[in-house]
């Protein structure tokens, strides 16, 4: 019996240690992507406002995922992702469509010639969604983690936010993660403010993720901002990095900093 029970405390300490080894590789992994020196110089100047490696890790991210980042944007997020994914998992974005007009095309094209060109975007699997969608993300439960950063606003605008996180729903596996980090409204905020101003509340993001099927896991104030009181002539795009007033009290913004965040993570 004596042996029995010496046997399973080498088995227990074996598999722990090799869970500690496991995850340290994983934060290095991630470190090294954060850490790239050949990330674009003025999107890494956000580190200290956004917190990707703090984020990430809230979302229990590993680097062996199928993970989807709806509404990449400029690829501020990208620019680590697929790195951190490359050799052992996988990136795919949403982006406007590539046939649109304006910004939107401009946006698309910027972010597809990053894709052909820019090395940190090796691998990157470009998919064209519509707000609201009119078709899947990806094939249904595919996804480890759906992540998405300071876009709710421009959904709940299009009156799209909860089309767009049932899509999000579909795409994941059963027991997979969707993270949100987003701008914060005041609670109580009304909805006429929310779809001008950039911000959403707290209550209201959780309302319509948990109506589409999700169960929230965690929040966390690694993005909150106690400045930001959410009350800018021009919403949350008078602060940094927008400047929507240009030269117009910029130091009073950029001393208020980056917008106030929350950070969301729900479980399918």
């Amino acid at each position: 019996m004596k042996n029995i029970y010496h046997t399973l405390g080498l088995l227990i300490f074996a598999v722990s240690s090799f869970t500690n080894i496991e995850a340290a590789h994983h934060k290095d992994i991630l470190l090294d992507a954060i850490n790239n020196p050949d990330r674009n110089a003025k999107y890494s100047a956000r580190d200290n406002f956004r917190n990707p490696y703090e984020t990430l890790s809230f979302f229990q991210i590993k680097p062996t995922m199928h993970v989807l980042e709806l509404a990449a944007g400029g690829g501020w997020y990208t620019e680590i992702l697929a790195p951190y994914l490359k050799s052992a998992g996988k990136l795919s974005v949403t982006h406007y469509n590539p046939q649109g007009s304006g910004y939107y095309k401009r946006s698309r094209d910027s972010y597809d010639k990053k894709v052909a060109s820019n090395a940190l975007f090796q691998g990157v699997s470009v998919i064209t969604a519509e707000t609201p969608p009119t078709q899947s993300f990806t094939k249904p439960e595919t996804q480890d983690l759906v992540l998405t950063f300071r876009n709710l606003h421009n959904w709940l605008a299009r009156d799209a936010m909860k089309a767009v996180m049932q899509e999000a729903y579909n795409s994941l596996k059963v027991g997979g993660h969707f993270g949100v980090v987003e701008h914060r409204a005041p609670e109580g905020s009304t909805m006429e403010f929310m779809k001008t101003s950039g911000y959403v509340s707290q209550s209201l993001a959780i309302e319509t993720a948990t109506a589409v099927g999700f169960t929230l896991v965690a929040t966390s104030e690694i993005n909150a901002n106690p400045n930001d009181t959410a009350d800018h002539p021009k919403g949350v795009w008078t602060l940094p990095p927008s400047f929507r007033l240009k030269d117009q009290d910029r130091e009073k913004y950029a001393e208020i900093g980056e917008s106030d965040r929350m950070t969301l993570l729900f479980k399918k």
